[in-house]
């Protein structure tokens, strides 16, 4: 592990990850084998949303008899969550794992502290994203939003997953509550895997990445020529309205997901 205070590094192997906790905590950098898999740039890598996954319709949610306004960083919708723009502490930087933590605050109207976790071996990362409560019961999403290079200097990443369902997606770019048969790509859409999230993308005769999660959700984005993005998370876009979990005090929402990876 190396460090500095911009960037905090992890090594297994010939992996590399590197972690901006000061840029919202996201995955700056992932290399196998000296070969970056992530899209390079401050909006990009790969970066957890939290406290909200995805679009949160017009930036309002219903937390008991409450409405509570979200900005609209997105318009006319609040995406993605806040933790993304927040500079986080690091807790533990060893050679392998890491922990950083940000305290909620505004603008989320909720007290609490979020934790997440890296660990890193040489042929997998574990992920983890934790929410509390400092007080109040409130609803949250967490998950992650990583943006693979299409292309890794071979043949473009080819998607294969076995979703129960799409959720069907209206105008508005939220789902519209109906399910439907899983559609042909390309795709800004949540998809429904109550056994939890199994994704497998494959460079050709590069790399076998897959990303699971028990996670019963995954949005897959693959509408830009650069990247493609398999998001797992606890819940569809907009859930803050219509799947919250609430996180109590003595229940937190935790999430994890791994990547992991082979030669081919």
């Amino acid at each position: 592990m190396t460090s500095s205070e911009q960037s905090v590094r992890l090594a297994a192997g010939d992996v590399e990850l590197t972690v901006r906790p000061d840029n919202g905590c996201r995955i700056e950098s992932l290399r196998i084998g000296g070969t970056e898999l992530l899209r390079q740039g401050d909006r990009y890598g790969c970066f957890p949303m939290v406290p909200w996954c995805g679009r949160t319709a017009n930036g309002r949610f219903l937390s008991g008899a409450t409405w509570h306004r979200l900005p609209l960083n997105a318009p006319p919708h609040a995406i993605h969550g806040t933790g993304r723009d927040t500079a986080w502490r690091t807790a533990v930087a060893d050679k392998a794992e890491a922990v950083f933590t940000y305290d909620l605050a505004e603008p989320w109207p909720y007290p609490g502290r979020v934790t997440q976790t890296f660990r890193l071996t040489e042929d997998a990362l574990t992920l983890q994203l934790g929410v509390e409560t400092h007080g109040d019961s409130f609803p949250a999403q967490a998950g992650w939003h990583p943006w693979f290079r299409r292309n890794l200097g071979g043949e473009d990443v080819t998607l294969d997953f076995t979703p129960a369902w799409q959720e069907e997606r209206g105008e508005d770019h939220l789902p519209t509550g109906n399910r439907i048969a899983p559609t042909p790509g390309p795709w800004d859409d949540c998809f429904g895997m109550p056994e939890g999230v199994d994704v497998t993308l494959t460079w050709p005769g590069q790399l076998e990445l897959k990303v699971t999660s028990r996670a019963p959700w995954v949005v897959v984005y693959d509408e830009q020529e650069e990247a493609v993005c398999v998001e797992p998370q606890s819940g569809p876009p907009n859930g803050l309205n219509t799947a919250p979990h609430l996180v109590t005090p003595i229940e937190p929402l935790e999430i994890a997901a791994t990547f992991a990876w082979r030669g081919l």
